[in-house]
């Protein structure tokens, strides 16, 4: 059988090994070595050197702003939603009636498309705002910001629930009863038990939330389009305006695009490695 299986793997693995190459190895070495260019479109591409990386870092290219903007977001964004999602996990996997329902509904926010939730947000809370302070998400950076860390928590947080809760379910009834006869407190229960035992669903969270809230890009340019002055504009949104919209800049965008990508990749890991060595069998 082991035979036969390594016979035929290369005719199953070809196939999708090819499909990968075109739609990803290929277009990133290419943006990697377009962002070392200067270019209108790729044929005219012509080598600067490191050029394009030292505009990024100067502070007229927006990208440190941008950056700024969007490690406190996703701190804040983050926080937020693991905490208020694994509180909504503990209260519902109790045995009380309407669950189910209940975990239907804060899912539901999650299947909307980003830039339908952008705008739907950017509605309500402009209407709240102009009614108490006369002014909406566009009037200061504040307003944006505590907009945006709002929309991600309503987006996210159903789905980050529905896998806490996940977790949590699978901790074994006899390990915590056997605690809870030993007298242990709810808070002891919490801090020594069903949070060590549902790290593995946590470092799945933490990963999730920590990237989606780097990469958020519909919500971001349906909610306030980086306004006031693109003091609101997050990383993916400061890229696409340098791409698309500042004439010659188009290496420039390229080069924000890898370092974005880079960032990106070494949070992730250094998130990963922490929380993966905080987990127990």
């Amino acid at each position: 059988m082991q035979k036969t299986y390594k016979k035929y793997f290369p005719l199953f693995v070809i196939p999708t090994l090819i499909a990968y190459m075109i739609a990803f190895v290929i277009p990133f070495a290419m943006g990697l070595w377009l962002s070392f260019c200067k270019f209108k479109t790729i044929s005219s591409a012509k080598f600067v050197g490191l050029s394009n990386y030292i505009t990024v870092f100067q502070n007229s290219s927006g990208f440190l702003q941008a950056l700024w903007f969007t490690v406190r977001f996703a701190i804040v964004g983050v926080l937020t939603t693991n905490i208020i999602a694994f509180a909504l996990a503990l209260l519902l996997t109790r045995k009380i009636r309407g669950t189910n329902f209940f975990r239907t509904i804060f899912f539901m926010p999650n299947l909307i498309g980003g830039i339908v939730l952008g705008y739907i947000w950017q509605l309500l809370l402009n209407g709240i705002l102009i009614k108490l302070v006369n002014a909406d998400l566009t009037y200061s950076a504040t307003y944006g910001y505590w907009g945006m860390v709002i929309l991600f928590n309503w987006q996210m947080i159903g789905y980050v629930m529905v896998i806490y809760i996940a977790g949590i379910q699978s901790i074994s009834t006899d390990v915590l009863e056997a605690a809870e006869i030993d007298g242990a407190s709810p808070w002891q229960m919490l801090k020594s038990i069903i949070v060590p035992m549902t790290m593995t669903s946590i470092t799945i969270c933490l990963f999730l939330t920590l990237t989606n809230a780097f990469k958020l890009f519909d919500q971001n340019l349906a909610l306030t389009a980086g306004a006031p002055g693109k003091q609101t504009a997050m990383l993916a949104l400061d890229i696409y305006d340098t791409y698309y919209n500042r004439v010659g800049f188009a290496g420039v965008g390229q080069a924000k695009a890898v370092v974005f990508f880079l960032l990106v990749a070494a949070i992730s890991m250094v998130q990963l490695r922490i929380t993966r060595s905080k987990e127990v069998e």
